[in-house]
């Protein structure tokens, strides 16, 4: 198969913030507890956190991860998780019980340790305002305040400088503590934005908008929340969880254009909040929930039976999950323009990019593409113009077999370009037309593939879905790229020169 994907620097999405390549880590399962918290393994620090995991952190090159929640956190109250004196409760969402000993302080030495900064969430279902600029107050201030001084006597002298915070999450879901209508929601996350604001300006504030496209409420919900908090907001949240229920793998390959959808709603109904209001101010998504999932849901897969860190919604990952993965960071860089944050959701264990066991970890299928995009994906979305073959994706209609994004550093004229072969018997040799450039270099090639769908890695064969070197020819200025049947190939270092 022969495609053709045609770049120019004129038509460009802006700058790709680094923050769409960001995390989610939530009191769920064994995400935190016997996660990324364990004192008594052999692995762990002085302070309880696993070193081996937190490597792997590192390799996923996250500029921000999300926490407490999640579910979790609209019936969790932080103060419970600070200082000496630490009592367990039970969750209401996951039906566990939490020992508290892992906390906000815990987790801004886990951000420290893995280099990330910390994205907060507060409870906005069964706490409100007060609570939430509490917690700004622990977190940022350096006053002769309450919670401040707490902060202080706690071990942490100074400020965690936490900068981005959501406020609240999934409130439109039957399923949330504390539930509500999209107007009461609006009114209750106004009024924390502007106590919160009033506590530290710097901060940037995430709105939550619809838990997925499923909902009855979509984008009704979301239009609700913008207009009541426009001016005190720079993100509306969008959740999606990806699903191959139906075992049809060329259908489920073609999940990228739904994504490209959903993107295409939030531009339209966040250009026509700002239409209405007539404002200057802008605001963004924040993708703060996305993955694959469906194979560890529902029924015990979700009920922690009051447990202390059971094991929940731990999702074995296969080579078409990876696929998807990469598609979702493709729709990202391609509408730079809308998407400034997103967060996989989640790290360890529970729907996670890395599994734990007493003795080490284990890299799933999700984790390369991840680490390969957080890297390379750098500098100016590029607009890619695809020739492709189409196939019968089902529902989804007619789709490219290839799927593309690409990054372009204006300074080092360098481009990365990365590319989904979605079909799953033709091996695809796509030409890279730069049309207002000279390729001088071909970079490097790395590629992602495996004869069989739902290949995956185990403890036992722990590299079977992993990136390898790739092939690429330059002739006469022309790129082309070998893309595997079921594979990607991310290109990266590609050198270029302006044309005479």
């Amino acid at each position: 198969m022969e495609a053709r994907v045609t770049l120019n620097t004129s038509f460009n999405n802006g700058q790709i913030d680094s923050r769409i390549f960001s995390g989610f880590l939530e009191h769920l399962g064994r995400s935190i507890y016997g996660g990324v918290y364990d004192p008594d393994n052999g692995h762990s620090n002085d302070e309880g956190i696993r070193t081996d995991v937190a490597e792997d952190m590192t390799g996923m090159n996250m500029p921000f991860v999300r926490y407490p929640g999640g579910n979790f956190v609209s019936n969790y109250d932080w103060r419970d998780g600070v200082g000496p004196d630490r009592n367990p409760f039970p969750d209401f969402a996951w039906k566990t019980t939490e020992p508290n000993t892992f906390g906000t302080d815990e987790f801004m030495k886990w951000c420290k340790l893995v280099g990330t900064e910390p994205m907060m969430a507060v409870n906005l279902g069964t706490l409100g305002p007060a609570e939430a600029a509490a917690l700004v107050e622990y977190c940022n201030l350096d006053t002769d305040t309450q919670w401040a001084q707490a902060r202080r006597d706690n071990g942490s002298p100074e400020p965690h400088a936490v900068k981005m915070w959501c406020l609240g999450n999934e409130m439109d879901g039957p399923w949330q503590a504390g539930h509500m209508p999209a107007e009461e929601y609006a009114l209750k996350a106004r009024n924390a934005a502007r106590l919160m604001r009033g506590l530290d300006p710097s901060i940037e504030l995430i709105a939550a908008g619809s838990s997925g496209r499923h909902m009855d409420t979509y984008l009704e919900w979301d239009r609700a929340v913008l207009e009541t908090c426009w001016d005190d907001i720079e993100f509306i949240s969008a959740h999606r969880y990806s699903t191959n229920a139906a075992n049809n793998t060329p259908e489920f390959l073609a999940e990228g254009v739904v994504i490209d959808s959903i993107l295409d709603d939030y531009a339209g109904l966040i250009a026509y909040v700002k239409g209405v209001k007539k404002s200057p101010h802008d605001v963004y998504v924040s993708f703060d929930e996305w993955n694959v999932w469906y194979k560890a849901r529902g029924g015990v897969t979700q009920d922690g039976q009051w447990s202390t860190g059971p094991a929940l919604i731990e999702e074995i990952y296969n080579l078409e999950d990876a696929l998807v993965c990469a598609q979702y960071m493709n729709s990202f860089i391609r509408r730079a323009d809308v998407v400034k944050v997103a967060c996989l959701a989640q790290l360890v264990n529970v729907i996670a990019a890395v599994l734990t066991r007493p003795d080490g970890t284990l890299k799933q299928s999700i984790y390369y593409p991840f680490a390969l995009y957080s890297k390379y994906a750098n500098g100016v979305s590029l607009t890619p113009a695809v020739h492709s073959p189409t196939y019968d994706a089902g529902d989804r209609v007619e789709v490219d077999f290839i799927d593309a994004s690409a990054s372009f550093d204006e300074e080092s004229g360098e481009m990365s370009i990365f590319l989904i072969n979605r079909s799953v018997d033709q091996d695809a040799m796509v030409t890279i037309d730069f049309s207002d450039r000279q390729i001088t270099s071909q970079g490097t090639v790395q590629i992602m593939t495996g004869d069989d769908p739902k290949l995956a890695n185990t403890w036992e064969q722990p590299y079977n879905v992993i990136p390898t070197n790739g092939i690429s020819q330059l002739d006469n200025g022309v790129l082309t790229i070998e893309v595997p049947k079921l594979g990607m190939a991310v290109t990266t270092g590609i050198s270029t020169n302006t044309r005479e």
